[in-house]
């Protein structure tokens, strides 16, 4: 057994850092005396104090393999858990795909113990040859919102977060074309190097008959709001690793339509009743069936398994159990 490590956090608007923040706040609300340490703060940590991050490449270096050295040279002045976000997935590209493998690895094999947020990762895991002294998955949570009543729908077809090529959004236009839905929502902006390909997609999106509107960047009340009114709130991001959109929705009260794979498929039977899923090839027909069908968009749940509370317990008793 060993005692609930200090929690490394990051600033910024990033999705792992923001989810790290709440997570290391609701676990240090939970157990008196867990700390929680901003990443700039932690060499001065006194030496030894194990510590618990959550990686990304994307977060901790300008490249896969900086942001690998600086974990593993934590983890020679610490003990060190480790959450992986964005696993590597051949979807990363001939190029990519080699190099975030080493540094996963690198980080997975200088770690204490391991957590990912879903079988699926796991089973990315092994795929990639990357592998842990101990692994476990815990999900992402899922907090239903205070406010999730119905209200007026304004007609478009919404897909949350930040913008990046793969990311299904011309998927979604193209369904939303085929079933003749001819406005979509994006809520969000281009992800940091990615405002070109926003803006060509739009105009592919065009070329189809779908008009697109592109909030930019709102708060979490206004988007909220936002998400709440799209008709018809989709997921359909092929190459998922875990999905922070896709819990968001179920959040706000929404049953997305969601397109099949090995994660949605899980996160379907994990909180029954959250989703609406579809095979790619039926995407328009979901789409054009939920907008015929205002409350199929709305799950009307009140709590759904794995709420932020109960991921921290998960974590809490995770890192007890460790020998």
């Amino acid at each position: 057994m060993i005692a609930a490590p200090s929690l490394v956090t990051h600033e910024g608007t990033h999705g792992v850092a923001v989810y790290g923040r709440q997570l290391a706040g609701t676990i240090a609300a939970q157990r008196l005396g867990v700390r929680v340490i901003d990443v700039a703060h932690e060499p001065g940590v006194e030496a030894g104090t194990p510590v618990h991050v959550q990686f990304t490449d994307r977060l901790w270096g300008e490249s896969p393999e900086s942001a690998a050295e600086r974990v593993t040279a934590l983890a020679r002045r610490r003990p060190v858990t480790v959450t992986l976000h964005d696993v590597p997935q051949p979807s990363d590209g001939p190029r990519n795909l080699p190099r975030r493998q080493a540094a996963y690895a690198a980080v997975a094999a200088a770690a204490r113990a391991v957590a990912v947020n879903s079988d699926h990762e796991l089973a990315l895991l092994g795929e990639a040859d990357i592998r842990a002294r101990s692994v476990t998955s815990i999900p992402l949570p899922v907090d239903i919102a205070g406010s999730t009543g119905a209200g007026p729908l304004d007609g478009t077809v919404g897909v949350l977060g930040f913008f990046y090529p793969g990311k299904g959004h011309d998927e979604v236009a193209l369904a939303a074309a085929q079933a003749g839905l001819p406005r979509m929502t994006v809520l969000g902006r281009a992800s940091d190097g990615h405002a070109a390909d926003l803006e060509t997609f739009v105009r592919r999106a065009h070329a189809l008959g779908v008009e697109v509107e592109v909030t930019g960047w709102l708060d979490d009340a206004e988007l909220a709001r936002r998400g709440r009114t799209v008709s018809v709130p989709v997921v359909a991001h092929r190459h998922v690793s875990a999905s922070g959109s896709l819990a968001t929705w179920i959040g706000w009260g929404r049953r997305p339509v969601a397109e099949r794979n090995r994660y949605v498929d899980e996160m379907a039977r994990l909180r029954p009743g959250t989703l609406h899923t579809a095979d790619p090839a039926d995407l328009a027909t979901a789409l054009r069936v939920a907008a015929g069908d205002p409350e199929s968009t709305r799950h009307g749940l009140s709590t759904v398994p794995f709420s932020l509370a109960e991921v921290a317990d998960a974590y809490l008793s995770w890192w007890d159990d460790l020998p």
